[in-house]
């Protein structure tokens, strides 16, 4: 008996400093791993490749990283703000230097034959700049949210040029999302986005752009410090970003601009830039409510959609799990950005709350952006869908997160752990 409670404290020693972790997280983000290597295989199956395993492999070490990183202190990345601000943007840099070309696009370091990608990485580094950036300040003032954008345009910019559109979007939605949850002014929110609403209003009717020019107006002088001079600073800037982007438009190419639109009426193209979006549509359909079955899908194994095992994973699932399959998916996603937003809400520190708030924020706004292109509601945009796609950077990113996430509720006072 004296040698069973022994065994028994022993494993209880090991667990405990885990015990505070939160369980639905981890298994959630487990679960759409295994899940993912699985329905990766299914696409594959036909071709002998073996990047199901390596995603698997790739999810394990993350676990790895991620079970290690949930047991240290976050709040000492403060300090190490600037530093690893400095590594993301001199990992970009070595990017145009050293980097290697694929899909037209310059995003990946050779190191021993592993493919580094430091975008991806580079979205956990901006969530940890700009939490610490966000933290101490109860308010923010229009001058702190400039300088905060302007240390972001940085990494962005030298993303944006790979060129990745995809990763430089989910930047965006990680700084709005930090910025909204660290109290700076929704009105100014908007303002940031304004003048692409301009450019988009001013390409579909003029009555429209006109009014949205009015309202961004009225919301410079209702929301920023200087009425005046704010006021007519946003309406200038609308005014001047609708006509540039309508310009540029008409500057565009047919086929650059099919690129962009092609996702509201792929039929106008069905050999180019919409063959994507009707195969996976198609696929889909074809699922209706239960699936085909797995390694069943004729879309799928017949290789009918390009890059179903990265950015189309969704649609291989839609085939072959059907509508059933789908909700599911989306229902441990949905426990997953539950998990997150009750973590911030219950963490110990400001800090901690926006390190939960930014991994949602990269998380969320990848799962809206993939399924819509699956289902052709949104421009193929190259953006995986998170722990499902195929690719070994955008998974340790992910896990990587998960830690930061897990380390803040693992601090948590053990009176709000269930909650």
């Amino acid at each position: 008996m004296l040698q069973r409670i022994q065994v028994r404290n022993r494993w209880k020693s090991i667990f405990k400093p885990w015990e505070e972790a939160d369980p639905w997280l981890f298994g959630a983000c487990i679960a759409l791993t295994i899940f993912g290597g699985i329905m990766i295989h299914s696409v594959e199956i036909n071709q002998g490749l073996i990047n199901w395993w390596r995603h698997w492999v790739t999810g394990a070490v993350g676990l790895f990283l991620a079970i290690i990183i949930s047991r240290c202190r976050y709040q000492i990345l403060i300090e190490w703000k600037w530093p690893i601000y400095i590594l993301i943007n001199l990992s970009l840099i070595a990017v145009r230097f050293i980097g290697t070309t694929g899909l037209g696009a310059q995003r990946w370091i050779n190191i021993g034959g592993f493919y580094l990608q430091p975008s991806e990485f580079a979205k956990v580094g901006m969530i940890v700049t700009l939490a610490a950036l966000l933290h101490d300040k109860t308010v923010p003032t229009v001058g702190n949210m400039l300088r905060m954008l302007a240390i972001m345009a940085v990494p962005w910019g030298l993303i944006f040029a790979e060129p990745n559109l995809g990763t430089s979007l989910v930047f965006g939605a990680i700084t709005m999302g930090m910025f909204y949850w660290g109290n700076v002014n929704p009105g100014w929110l908007i303002l940031l986005f304004s003048p692409l609403i301009s450019v988009l209003f001013n390409n579909l009717s003029t009555p429209i752009w006109i009014a949205w020019v009015v309202v961004a107006g009225i919301i410079a002088w209702r929301t920023l410090p200087w009425p005046w001079l704010g006021t007519f600073g946003a309406v200038l800037v609308n005014v001047v970003s609708g006509h540039l982007g309508h310009i540029f438009w008409n500057v565009l190419k047919d086929y650059q601009k099919m690129r962009l639109t092609g996702f509201l009426n792929p039929e106008k193209d069905p050999l180019g830039s919409g063959y994507h979006l009707i195969q996976s549509r198609i696929a889909i359909g074809a699922g209706e409510l239960k699936g085909r079955g797995l390694f069943q899908g004729t879309q799928t194994q017949l290789n009918f959609i390009p890059e179903q095992h990265t950015d189309f994973i969704f649609s291989a699932i839609g085939e072959e799990l059907g509508f059933i399959g789908c909700i599911a998916v989306l229902l441990v996603f949905w426990i997953i950005c539950f998990r997150l937003v009750t973590i911030a809400q219950t963490a110990n520190d400001n800090f901690g709350s926006l390190l939960a708030i930014g991994v949602l924020s990269m998380l969320i706004f990848q799962v809206f952006v993939n399924i819509g292109m699956n289902i052709g509601l949104a421009p193929v945009t190259g953006i995986p869908l998170p722990f499902l796609s195929y690719g070994n950077a955008s998974l340790l990113s992910n896990f990587l997160g998960l830690g930061l996430v897990e380390a803040v509720a693992s601090q948590r006072q053990r009176k709000k752990r269930w909650n």
